[in-house]
């Protein structure tokens, strides 16, 4: 991940290239992260698909849900 200043991110927003995830600081602390639309698209199904399989693991747990069902 690379690190910039909020000054550079305000000088060149018109043209970053996102590889990588940018850790912007402001006043030498990290403030943000800018990442590309793609990359938190994929964070995001990331995340979703996580909530399934906890909420899953948890009906298991709970008795709520029995094994065979849950792969129907």
């Amino acid at each position: 991940m690379r690190t910039e200043t909020v000054t550079y991110l305000k000088e060149n927003a018109n043209s970053l290239e996102l590889k990588e995830d940018l850790l912007v600081t402001k006043k030498g602390k990290p403030a943000y992260v800018v990442q590309s639309y793609d990359d938190y698209e994929f964070q995001q199904e990331t995340l979703a698909l996580l909530k399934v399989i906890r909420l899953s693991e948890k009906s298991l747990q709970d008795g709520a849900l029995e094994l065979d069902d849950a792969f129907e």
